[in-house]
């Protein structure tokens, strides 16, 4: 099977078009495609002990790395490469490239079931998950994430909890108008209005916040969920947070 390769064209094309053309089509497109005689795990074992040899971790020995990777070598694998290549190539020469190798084979271990939940949870979904919600990390318990759909006319935002995670009680305040909307757009979820029973949000359920009303929402246990949160037009309007919700409290739900 060949080996694709456009890095060449995309970087040095108009350039250096013969050089991208050689990287492209003769480095790549033939010899990496040699697997009748080196397959590409072995390859990639010989390509990362050369550069480091040379000292050349950079951009392209973090390529190389990625591709051992992707091609088969393990971290423990690779540990013992480089370990072994460290009294040939030198010793500071390993340690530089030691610490471009753990961060390419530690994304392996933070791929956990969190991750993989994350990604189906958006592939349920149209909206994008967007980034972590940083900014109003200490009114969450637990992980969430926005992304902003409408910033002009009404603020319509796609706000993403993994599961347990949900927002602290609050309040919408405003002196006229104002509240908000949740629309549940994928997973399964929370909102609970002070005083009253926590009701279930699954996609297509619709919660109307008037303003001044104590509540929370948020994720259930073991699902990802996603709303969106429009934001009613209102005068000076206002967060109000508060206590987060009680942990026995939530327990309860499933």
């Amino acid at each position: 099977m060949a080996v694709k390769q456009t890095a060449g064209r995309e970087a040095l094309g108009e350039f250096a078009p013969k050089f991208a053309q050689l990287n492209d089509d003769v480095l790549f497109g033939e010899v990496w495609s040699r697997e009748e005689k080196l397959s590409l795990r072995d390859r990639s074992l010989v390509t990362v002990v050369a550069l480091m040899s040379q000292g050349l971790v950079d951009s392209s020995f973090q390529f190389h790395l990625m591709s051992a990777k992707k091609n088969g070598i393990t971290k423990e694998e690779i540990a013992e490469i480089l370990t072994h290549a460290a009294f040939y190539a030198g010793w500071p020469k390993a340690w530089a490239a030691f610490r471009m190798a753990k961060e390419v084979w530690n994304e392996e271990d933070i791929e956990t079931e969190e991750d993989s939940g994350k990604v189906a949870h958006q592939k349920s979904m149209l909206f994008e998950i967007g980034q972590p919600n940083d900014a109003f990390a200490e009114y969450f318990v637990g992980k969430s994430y926005l992304a902003p759909l409408s910033t002009e006319q009404v603020g319509i935002f796609n706000v993403t909890f993994e599961p347990k995670c949900r927002n602290h009680w609050h309040i919408h305040q405003a002196d006229k108008g104002g509240g908000q909307i949740l629309i549940c757009v994928a997973g399964r979820g929370y909102y609970q209005e002070w005083g009253k029973e926590a009701v279930e949000m699954k996609p297509g359920d619709v919660v109307n916040i008037p303003v001044g009303i104590k509540h929370w929402h948020g994720a259930a246990p073991d699902s990802w969920f996603s709303h969106l949160a429009v934001e009613v037009p209102g005068e000076n309007g206002s967060n109000q947070w508060l206590e987060p919700v009680d942990e026995e409290q939530y327990g309860m739900l499933r």
